[in-house]
């Protein structure tokens, strides 16, 4: 008798447990290009990623690190060595267990430059790589103050999925990849072997590909949806005060650019640079495209409040047509400057971006053409630095030598501007290497000056980062990284 009643209560306990186990419907507003974490950087994929996979390390909502697949890791007296003590329960969504060698795999993949991969400078000073009982050893040629932070974008992916791994994915986080119906939607399921006890809490989680703002807008509101993450200020603004949703917010790490090829004359001179700089307004633009959700933005965000400067510290940030007119004379530049800008058609709020400038430049000696174009186009000719110009949201990092390493010191992996700057490059190289912190803000500063006003990419404006839930998702956090890290612990209930 006493044995049945055990059962019976069993059975119900597992009922109920699955009964509170659901799977989240997120609403979104585009497709993956691909799911391989080592080539795909686009918010799109970026995104869906960030629940399937997992590195050493982890960025938190403070932008602090903290452990992820490495459970501790000790670093050497001289800076360049990291010993990386990996979790024992980790395993790959295909059941087999994460190694030290897996490590060693996954860096070695990122720095052939057979892969294309544009996070391989983040790991250009790896010098060596070793695999103990459990630990991995990296040794650098040079002490690096942000390594910890840039290892939290090594994705880490089961070796033997490699081939299909952009469509097959195949990683160590709380979520796996049981279907993807193109264009239409990716459905994810709990990883039952996740290292973590008693998480994930969902039994799984669906993104369900919607490009209409207003249907993502109607979905969350009936309910149809529980959460619309990385929202456009339109639709944020539209949804406050709507009954059973909440607004969560975080200041974003990514910013409204327009970016400008070296190659292509005259934008190779800095004064037409600097023109550019002083045609826009930015505050006209944050009211105009953000709906007076963001903040105009120099070289950093102002997430990071221990790096940003002010915008006041760039002169070049107050706006004037006609100083503007005057910088494109004294380059030599006979007016109007003709430019096409390649604008990110997937995003709405780049095309509302690059409308405001175009409107503001051709007020100021240019002569600007958008070229609206679907995201795999512009993917390509952004990586192939095939333009003249281009409008995007560009993200940024945690630490300054992250985002400027690889994208503004010459050679960087995602340098599409072709920009070579010795002073920038020296900036970039010693503050690296560089431990005191007030030394290398010092650092950074200037670089920052230089860069805002004849840098190659012109920071226009960070937007508060939203994401709508339902009142009943309890558990989820917001990063200004935009990962949804923050699924392994939402859960649905009252």
């Amino acid at each position: 008798m006493i044995r049945h009643i055990r059962a019976t209560m069993l059975a119900t306990s597992l009922l109920i447990g699955t009964a509170q186990a659901q799977t989240l419907e997120i609403a979104t507003d585009q497709s993956p290009v691909g799911l391989d974490p080592h080539i795909a950087t686009a918010f799109s994929t970026a995104l869906i990623d960030s629940p399937i996979y997992e590195g050493l390390t982890a960025i938190d909502a403070g932008l602090r690190v903290v452990p992820a697949l490495a459970a501790s890791w000790t670093v050497s007296a001289d800076g360049k060595t990291y010993v990386f003590q990996l979790r024992d329960r980790a395993t790959f969504h295909n059941g087999r267990a994460l190694t030290p060698a897996d490590i060693e795999a996954n860096i070695a993949r990122v720095r052939d430059p057979k892969t294309g991969s544009p996070f391989a400078s983040r790991f250009a000073a790896i010098t060596k790589v070793e695999t103990g009982a459990g630990t991995v050893t990296i040794t650098l040629d040079a002490p690096q103050a942000a390594f910890l932070g840039q290892l939290a974008s090594l994705a880490i992916i089961a070796p033997e999925a490699v081939a299909e791994i952009g469509r097959k994915p195949v990683g160590t986080g709380p979520f796996k990849l049981t279907a993807w119906v193109p264009d239409t939607s990716i459905t994810l399921e709990r990883h039952t072997g996740y290292w973590e006890a008693g998480l994930p809490k969902l039994a799984g989680v669906k993104f369900n590909i919607v490009p209409d703002a207003a249907t993502r807008q109607l979905g969350i509101a009936s309910g149809t949806y529980r959460m619309l993450p990385s929202l456009d200020a339109a639709t944020a603004t539209a949804l406050a005060g709507a009954p059973g949703v909440t607004l969560m917010q975080a200041q974003d790490l990514a910013y409204s650019v327009v970016g400008l090829n070296m190659t292509k004359a005259p934008f190779d001179k800095p004064a037409v640079r600097e023109a550019f700089n002083l045609a826009i307004d930015r505050a006209q633009l944050v009211q105009a495209a953000y709906f007076g959700r963001g903040v105009p933005g120099g070289p950093l965000s102002p997430a990071l409040t221990a790096w940003a400067l002010p915008t006041s510290e760039f002169p070049c940030y107050k706006p004037s047509a006609e100083a503007a007119k005057a910088k494109l004379a004294e380059a030599g530049v006979t007016l109007p400057l003709k430019i096409t800008l390649n604008v990110l058609g997937s995003l709405p709020i780049v095309v509302d971006v690059a409308q405001v400038v175009q409107a503001q430049l051709n007020k100021a000696g240019f002569e600007v053409t958008l070229n609206v174009q679907e995201q795999g186009k512009f993917i390509a000719d952004w990586r192939a630095s095939n333009f003249e110009g281009f409008v995007s949201l560009n993200g940024g990092s945690p630490d300054p030598d992250d985002y400027f390493g690889r994208t503004f010191q010459t050679g960087g992996a995602t340098n599409v501007f072709k920009y070579s700057n010795p002073e920038i490059d020296r900036l970039l190289t010693e503050a690296r290497v560089e431990t005191v912190t007030a030394k290398r803000k010092a650092m950074y500063d200037e670089a920052q000056r230089i860069l805002a006003c004849t840098g190659p990419a012109l920071a226009l404006a960070y937007g508060t980062l939203f994401t709508a839930v339902r009142d009943d998702v309890k558990g989820f956090t917001p990063l200004a990284t935009r990962s949804l890290r923050g699924l392994r612990e939402t859960n649905i209930g009252k």
